[in-house]
């Protein structure tokens, strides 16, 4: 399933994680023990993300903002993007965001 996600341009990991933030599987150039370590950051990330959202979403009285799809930190030379419980490194100057979400919501209702 996150095999897929590899041979776009600027993906240099994928993994995926259950609810409850244990690690399920993780492919790329990154070594598996970053991956885990990777995948506890973006389980704990989302639930920060999910209580902002929901905290956006009383404060504005606008619909729409939970739950969240995504969440994307981007640094001067990788990104990291997060969407449903599959979560990618990418390069920067190789990406492009847009098509890598898109990939990673359809892989994401698997």
């Amino acid at each position: 399933m996150i095999k897929r996600l590899l041979i776009l341009d600027g993906v240099q990991a994928a993994a995926r994680f259950r609810d409850d933030g244990s690690f399920v599987e993780g492919m790329g150039v990154v070594p598996a023990e970053e991956l885990a370590t990777l995948v506890h950051f973006a389980h704990e990330y989302r639930r920060m993300v999910q209580g902002n959202a929901d905290q956006l979403s009383m404060f504005s009285r606008m619909g729409g903002w939970t739950p969240p799809r995504a969440w994307v930190v981007q640094g001067a030379i990788q990104s990291v993007c997060c969407v449903g419980n599959i979560v990618c490194i990418l390069d920067n100057d190789q990406m492009s965001l847009n098509e890598v979400i898109k990939e990673m919501l359809e892989v994401s209702r698997w």
